[in-house]
């Protein structure tokens, strides 16, 4: 392993342990998940008994689609709350120069601290809400690990593309100063637009066509029809062509606003 990959993993292993750490807070929010989970669950119940195969699911289907919205809600931040409000927070103090000194990329860096993050929340805030979900409801999961691994793969794209989409929001501040309100911008419009409210294949016409090309997709929509079943095959590959195209289109656009930020660096009162 090079010396950069071995940085790189050093910086996921520290993002991974950093939340770690927060051993209370994981339980609390994997409790607030499953609350959560089973509020929403039953209103789905209500709303696909009056239309049963709503948006092509059936009532099992979607209470899974429910469980699935829990286990990713942290893991690829559908509501905020990731590393972009203490990039926000270095930027505005003029702290962000000192990370330009860095012997490592600020981009690739957040990355892989991301990663190590997503990881945990995965495992820590993901695997008690969707097990407990099983539990008490019919669920429609798969018994085949391809699957399984296939779900895995269409989660890291959507990490990828979620980092790309707040580090983008978190490079705003250089222009802001502050990039509260353009952090809350992408919060709606992450958990409207990722699936979180209603699966997005609900979404009538014009709505769902617009809703299912934005990359905020990738986060939730995706993974979840990949675990139910519903991508297999090339539908499966196109699916990961989406989700990568944008992962590379937003880290690129990321890359080019970081170049230019980084000219115009301004630290606030020194």
């Amino acid at each position: 392993m090079s010396g950069a990959l071995r940085l790189y993993a050093a910086v996921a292993a520290g993002g991974f342990r950093r939340y770690a750490t927060y051993r209370v807070a994981t339980l609390a929010g994997a409790f607030t998940n499953t609350v959560f989970g089973f509020i929403v669950a039953y209103t789905y119940i209500a709303l696909w008994d009056e239309r049963p195969r709503l948006g092509g699911y059936d009532l099992s289907q979607a209470v899974t689609y429910v469980w699935i919205s829990q286990a990713l809600l942290m893991t690829c931040v559908l509501m905020g709350g990731g590393f972009e409000d203490e990039l926000i927070e270095r930027i505005r103090t003029g702290a962000i120069a000192v990370d330009l000194y860095r012997p490592a990329d600020l981009q690739l860096w957040w990355l892989a601290s991301d990663l190590g993050r997503a990881v945990f929340h995965l495992l820590g805030r993901g695997i008690v809400p969707l097990a407990c979900g099983a539990l008490v409801f019919d669920l429609t999961l798969p018994a085949s690990p391809l699957v399984w691994a296939a779900f895995l793969a269409a989660v890291t794209l959507g990490v990828v593309v979620s980092f790309a989409i707040r580090f983008l929001v978190a490079l705003s501040a250089f222009w802001l100063m502050d990039g509260a309100g353009a952090a809350q911008v992408s919060w709606l419009a992450g958990s409207f637009f990722s699936g979180l409210l209603l699966p997005l294949n609900v979404f009538p016409g014009a709505l769902g066509e617009v809703a299912r090309a934005l990359p905020w997709c990738s986060l939730l929509q995706i993974p979840a029809d990949v675990l139910l079943g519903r991508l297999a095959g090339w539908e499966l590959a196109g699916a990961y062509a989406f989700q990568a195209c944008w992962a590379l289109a937003l880290l690129g656009a990321g890359r080019l606003v970081q170049t230019v930020a980084t000219r115009r660096v301004v630290v606030q009162g020194g």
